[in-house]
């Protein structure tokens, strides 16, 4: 591995979207709680977009600036019991969950839009800074690749909140003891989540694409 200029270069190339991309997604979980009833983390100084109040050394900074595009954040705390008596805990978990992935697909459609729009109404613009177009083409990979990512049935993934919010009772207890080896489990989507998330994410991909030539092409 070469650390020479260019490397630092695509390393930051990577951590500024992600520092973005994980501040509103770790956001998204403490504002959607608090919508719900539950100011855990407001209390706790997390219902902000400031980086710093979200960043984990290895997950948020260290891993970017190896060139690794991929990490995480400091998770967000909720208190389910806090909810609204209206809102079962169970939906609640679910929406707060859900709300971190949703929150990184609308920021990859923004930079789409972005894309697009520059593309019709300034052409030669992005050409012209290539740092900028880049940007916002890695916001969209990365965007959704953790929307997809985050997804995963896996604990303590957001994937893993709505899969126990939508299991019957008796199966309940099942889920619990496969809980046991989500350490386990969690490490081999880490090395081998690429393949995983690879069609859905190609997909979504494809089709912001495909936004982006609609809205750059006059119709």
């Amino acid at each position: 591995m070469h650390f020479g200029p260019d490397f630092l270069l695509r390393g930051l190339m990577n951590l500024i979207p992600l520092v973005l991309s994980l501040s509103v997604h770790e956001f998204a979980h403490a504002w959607s709680a608090y919508l719900l009833g539950d100011d855990t983390a407001a209390r706790e100084g997390r219902m902000t977009l400031n980086p710093i109040a979200h960043i984990d050394p290895i997950g948020t900074l260290l891993l970017p600036l190896l060139g690794i595009p991929f990490g995480w954040a400091k998770p967000v705390p909720v208190n389910p019991t806090r909810f609204r008596r209206s809102v079962p805990m169970t939906t609640g978990m679910m929406i707060t969950a859900v709300a971190g992935p949703f929150s990184n697909l609308v920021l990859a459609v923004v930079c789409a839009i972005v894309t697009g729009l520059s593309f019709r109404f300034a052409p030669g613009w992005l050409e012209a800074n290539p740092a900028i177009e880049r940007l916002l083409l890695i916001g969209i990979v990365m965007n959704v690749g953790l929307a997809v990512f985050n997804m995963l049935p896996v604990p303590p993934l957001d994937g893993s909140r709505v899969v126990e919010g939508l299991l019957p009772y008796r199966m309940r207890s099942g889920w619990e003891a496969l809980q046991r080896f989500a350490p386990i489990a969690l490490l081999l989507v880490i090395f081998y989540g690429g393949t995983i998330i690879s069609g859905p994410a190609a997909a979504l991909n494809s089709l912001l694409h495909e936004l982006i030539y609609r809205i750059a092409t006059p119709a």
